[in-house]
């Protein structure tokens, strides 16, 4: 089973790190591409696309602008926002980040499809973007090609299965694109007896499935169900064979 994750807006490039084994990032000449034709565009032009302000805009055009010089970080300890929180990367032992790196998958809008140890620069380029190089949007520009990596690496892996905690806007880069024979199962995360569906405390517990699953070494969708953490219970009544629900009351 592979975890696919969402990336994050928040990141971190200046606490300590453990001692890691980086690897490159297989979409790193797309991602260059992208960076580099991003560099042309004025930062208004990035406000208005991105929906930020004059400040963030004006860093994200100079991150483009210098993109190639950079200092790069595994992409599982760049990120830094609410899935990463509940994550907790920096905690998990050497054989977790190991297991990690086999199972886990993060979705980019600059670089495609990342792995754990893929090493990467800092960007804001969300998938949801409306704009790219000779295309109206990211998703067209990626085509299929980011379903392509992912079913080769779930072929790898053996197990047939994706666990889809990403969001729906990066989702979009696979969803329909990926063959059938790929089962892919989301997660739904509800709380109290509402079982209301709160935004933050549900990318939260993301990032905790996905910590729970590598820290528990679990390769089979059914064992997924006994994910527990911070009072999340499996709700086999609002669950399907494609949605698993988890409540805490």
């Amino acid at each position: 089973m592979i975890a696919v994750l969402s990336p994050a807006k928040t990141l971190d490039y200046e606490s300590a790190l453990p001692k890691l084994n980086p690897t490159a990032p297989r979409f790193a000449d797309e991602a260059k591409t992208l960076a580099h034709a991003a560099a042309h565009l004025t930062q208004k032009k990035l406000s208005e696309l991105m929906h930020i302000s004059p400040a963030l805009a004006k860093l994200n055009a100079d991150r483009y602008r210098d993109f190639d010089t950079l200092p790069e970080r595994p992409a599982m300890f760049a990120f830094a926002g609410d899935v990463y929180t509940g994550l907790e990367a920096k905690t998990l032992d050497e054989a977790a980040v190991d297991y990690a790196q086999d199972h886990v998958r993060m979705l980019s809008g600059l670089y495609g499809l990342l792995r754990p140890l893929d090493l990467m620069r800092p960007y804001r380029l969300e998938m949801g973007t409306r704009w790219a190089p000779r295309k109206t949007k990211l998703t067209d520009w990626w085509g299929d090609r980011i379903a392509k990596l992912l079913a080769e690496d779930v072929e790898a892996e053996g197990s047939g299965t994706i666990l889809n905690l990403a969001s729906q806007e990066y989702w979009a880069a696979a969803d329909g694109k990926l063959p059938k024979s790929i089962r892919v199962v989301a997660i739904d995360f509800r709380e109290g007896e509402a079982q209301k569906f709160v935004s933050f405390h549900a990318k939260k517990a993301r990032g905790m499935v996905a910590r729970w699953l590598v820290e528990h070494r679990v390769d089979d969708i059914e064992g997924i169900k006994g994910f527990d953490s911070d009072g999340y219970a499996y709700d086999a009544a609002g669950s399907s064979d494609a949605q698993f629900r988890f409540v805490r009351k």
